[in-house]
């Protein structure tokens, strides 16, 4: 099914010079990955490689065939020969922000192919996010080895550990040279890969040779010239069973009303995904499509279709769903460590909107409100994440072997590719109205196309 989504917010469609990547300097080492392998036939991959932006049979017969005017990505995977001398190289790997299934299995893939893939033995783990950088918090690195990561992918979380919020980049770099590190993964969301930027800014203010590659992480699915977001498939599977519950808990109860709320906060992805693959959902409500409760085509109205037709109702909805409906002076402009805007709770909103509606009709509801949040993201990856983050990890690692910088691994058009980090936080990614992925929703549900 295609998921084809919405414009990015961005001011401009992006050029072949926007997705040009940084580089350290020339390659002069020769890779050991072949001999590694013991391929004889390994294909290692060439500059010229590329994957085009825009795919379209149209733009080639729209007379711009000139390949080199064609905005493409740097085809992932590696090369021949590497900018670091990995007998002398010191690696750094970090996790930031919010839990995602899939975050051990990067970590784990990363040291396994420094490790056996280019023979790197200094490869360090950074504690707690970006405060892990900062010598004055305390937190001692660990040293990652592939005895220490050989079982972590079975466990969710991060054996590294977590936080949000922004550190003193100029101390981060400090932290960085006396260590030694050369290279250093970020794994995380955009307000980590922002982050990323910073510090590859005063590396370069610092005429530091340090590469820094970004492993994208973000449950919502929104990250820009990414078809997909590692974690996300292991999320929207254990939502599956979340709605499976709330329907389970509505036929129980006479005109039962199960709602479930999912993370999305600018984007509906996974709401659309869970509630296509449980087939159970009545009614799902995301960011991208603006609703209203009252009048014949709002959501109360076509909650009580449901329940005259069936008896019960499945509800679900994103976090970032029906904002503007919802008054809560408390959270205006209220942000969390991350910069984001502190959401209104539209779980507990819909609940005792939906409580009290009934009530002023002389009919009672129960509604059973489950918000599983905390639940799903901290899940191990399941098997088709579990690859995903292998290839994710193995190809950073190419990437920033052969002396790239300031960019992060995403897969475009089933191909894994090198995505410019200022690119890639240049805006984000929505499902659109207009698509397939809402449309199939529309027709899995039978809910109306506007309730406006």
């Amino acid at each position: 099914m295609s998921s084809r989504t919405a414009p990015l917010e961005v001011d401009r469609r992006p050029g072949a010079q926007d997705l040009s990547i940084d580089v350290l300097g020339r390659c002069l080492l020769p890779s050991p990955v072949a001999s590694h392998l013991g391929a004889g036939g390994l294909q290692f991959v060439g500059a010229a490689d590329k994957v085009l932006l825009d795919d379209a049979l149209s733009l080639l017969r729209s007379g711009q065939s000139d390949p080199d005017a064609l905005a493409a990505f740097e085809l992932a995977g590696p090369r021949d020969r590497i900018f670091f001398d990995p007998r002398t190289l010191g690696c750094g790997i970090v996790t930031c922000g919010g839990l995602a299934p899939g975050l051990n299995n990067v970590v784990r893939g990363i040291v396994l192919e420094l490790w056996a893939g280019y023979g790197v033995r200094r490869i360090f783990g950074f504690r707690y996010g970006y405060e892990g950088l900062i010598a004055r918090h305390g937190h001692v690195p660990m040293m990652l080895t592939p005895d220490s990561v050989a079982h972590i992918h079975h466990e969710g979380g991060t054996v590294l550990g977590t936080s949000r919020g922004s550190q003193d980049t100029s101390e981060m770099v400090d932290h960085l040279e006396a260590n030694s590190i050369g290279l250093l993964f970020v794994i995380g969301g955009d307000g980590s890969m922002n982050g990323a930027i910073r510090i590859c800014e005063e590396i370069s203010r610092r005429s530091l040779r340090i590469g820094v590659i970004g492993v994208p992480k973000t449950i919502d699915n929104d990250v820009p010239f990414i078809d997909r977001s590692f974690g996300f498939v292991s999320a929207y599977s254990a939502a599956v069973d979340v709605i499976r519950s709330a329907r389970i808990e509505a036929m129980a109860a006479r005109n039962g009303i199960g709602l479930v709320k999912l993370m999305g906060r600018h984007s509906g992805f996974l709401a659309c995904q869970a509630a296509l693959a449980s087939t159970e959902a009545d009614l799902v409500l995301i960011p991208e499509v603006p609703i209203r409760l009252e009048g014949e085509s709002g959501v109360l109205a076509c909650v009580e279709r449901v329940l005259n037709r069936k008896g019960h109702a499945v509800i679900v909805t994103a976090e970032g769903a029906a904002q503007e409906l919802i008054d809560d002076p408390s959270l205006s402009g209220v942000r969390d460590k991350s910069g984001n805007t502190r959401l209104k709770d539209v779980g507990v909103f819909l609940r005792d909107r939906m409580t009290a509606y009934f009530h002023e009709r002389g009919r009672e509801v129960t509604v059973k409100y489950i918000d599983p949040s905390y639940a799903i993201r901290s899940i191990p990856a399941c098997p088709s994440d579990s690859v995903y983050c292998w290839n994710m990890a193995r190809n950073a690692v190419h990437a920033g072997m052969a002396g790239n910088t300031a960019m992060l691994i995403g897969r475009w058009h089933g191909r894994f590719v090198h995505v410019p980090m200022a690119l890639a936080t240049r805006g984000s990614r929505h499902v659109d109205p207009d698509g397939d992925l809402w449309m199939s929703v529309i027709e899995s549900t039978g809910q109306p196309r506007i309730m406006m």
